[in-house]
């Protein structure tokens, strides 16, 4: 008896057919094994964001069906009219299947009902995803997200504020855009400079934000949660790091919070106490300053209970510190004013104009500083006031107040005491 040989081509070919076998079982498992994580588009919490995933896998079923399909066939023929003898392998070929008119409709006619199985649901929820549902319409609230290089700003055009110099305008935060759970939310997305994208993968796929041009999309978070946002659209130095969080709050929990940020600033004094200790962290030096934003990639992680419980360290935030110290809040607030952070920075109800950077009217109560990069604690904060060119290269905050960008001049002196004042000024703005 002779054994069957096999070159190069037919090993090449078992291969295929192993990973035609494997595919599928990779693809089907990965959502549960692989793909978790607070950015992770295979576990969404919101009904834009399932209906996106059902069309995704769909096409998946639908083309990996076709995948062993066409590796069954390709094995069967492999190992069906493999040459098995030397006279074999210089024997005439068989008459060749070209041109036979039954294979030919038949496989046009399967690919044409392959792609409407998958076209069905594609129109289906690009036309629910497109806007709030018309039932729903009535209970949905409108919020403007405003992309600049590099961080978000949240605009509630429902709920007006009154400003430092007076009028009124539109309550807004920044990079921490919360909403009540169970609620249709309809963002129009602008953007002041280049193009961002908006993207929070367990509510709502991206969508672009165009320079002069209204775009917007619709998410709803399915009960209270706390997500994780990004810009997905190239857009400078630090466009990877260009980050934001949305928090879903029950219905009641949304109501104290909107109350409490439409008020102006809080103001630390003498007789002000505090109800509970915020989320902190351990003093980390900087590896280098002036080096690469991600660092030694410990520069930016959070800390661990914060992580094991992003909401409730969100809740956590909103209460103000023990132990607060008046009169270096004092300090900090007239170091706020003489550094001219009030420039480009607004504190309603003590001072600024400033909308070239977020707005810090509450900014103690957020849990990140630095677009999402950095956690909002002591230290991080002083780390980021410190050098906030090491976190985010090429920051407005750094180059058009720190540093002329021509010169290299420094343009604002802060100590270390300093940057102590000020940091427990920030962090008492509840």
């Amino acid at each position: 008896m002779t054994r069957p040989r096999f070159d190069q081509r037919q090993i090449a070919r078992a291969c295929l057919v192993l990973l035609g076998g494997l595919l599928p079982v990779l693809l089907t498992g990965c959502q549960w094994a692989s793909l978790h994580g607070p950015q992770s588009t295979m576990e969404v919490d919101g009904p834009v964001a399932r209906a996106q995933l059902d069309v995704f896998m769909t096409t998946v079923y639908v083309t990996a069906g076709i995948f062993v399909v066409v590796a069954l066939v390709l094995a069967y023929a492999t190992l069906r009219f493999k040459a098995r003898s030397a006279s074999e392998e210089k024997a005439v070929p068989p008459d060749q299947g070209h041109g036979n008119p039954f294979v030919e409709v038949f496989l046009i006619s399967a690919s044409v009902a392959l792609l409407v199985i998958i076209a069905i649901p594609t129109l289906k929820n690009i036309w629910y995803t497109h806007d709030v549902p018309e039932a729903e319409r009535a209970n949905a609230m409108d919020v403007t997200a405003t992309g600049y290089q590099w961080w978000f700003k949240f605009e509630y055009p429902g709920e007006m504020v009154k400003l430092p110099a007076g009028g009124e305008a539109p309550l807004a935060t920044g990079n921490e855009l919360v909403i009540p759970a169970g609620t249709p939310v309809r963002i129009h997305l602008r953007t002041v400079d280049v193009i961002h994208s908006f993207w929070v993968p367990k509510l709502a796929g991206k969508v672009d934000m165009i320079p002069n041009r209204a775009n917007f999309l619709w998410l709803k978070a399915d009960k209270p949660g706390y997500f994780y946002g990004q810009c997905a659209e190239y857009c400078g130095d630090s466009h990877a790091i260009m980050r934001f969080r949305v928090v879903a709050l029950s219905p009641s929990e949304y109501v104290k919070w909107l109350d409490n940020q439409k008020a102006p600033a809080r103001t630390v004094t003498t007789t002000a106490r505090a109800e509970s200790s915020p989320l902190t962290l351990p003093a980390l030096p900087l590896a280098q300053i002036g080096g690469p934003a991600v660092g030694a990639g410990a520069t930016l992680a959070a800390s661990g209970n914060f992580d094991a419980d992003p909401l409730g360290g969100w809740k956590k935030k909103q209460q103000p510190a023990a132990g607060e110290d008046p009169a270096l809040i004092a300090r900090g607030r007239q170091l706020f004013r003489e550094k001219t952070c009030l420039s480009c920075h607004t504190i309603r109800g003590h001072e600024g104009i400033g909308i070239t950077g977020p707005e810090l009217t509450h900014v103690g109560a957020r849990t990140t500083i630095a677009a999402g990069v950095l956690e909002n604690s002591p230290e991080r904060m002083h780390q980021w006031i410190r050098d906030p060119n090491y976190f985010k290269p090429g920051n407005k905050m750094f180059n058009g107040g720190y540093t002329d960008p021509a010169s290299g001049q420094t343009l604002i002196n802060l100590n270390e005491q300093e940057i102590d004042a000020l940091v427990a000024y920030l962090q008492s703005l509840k």
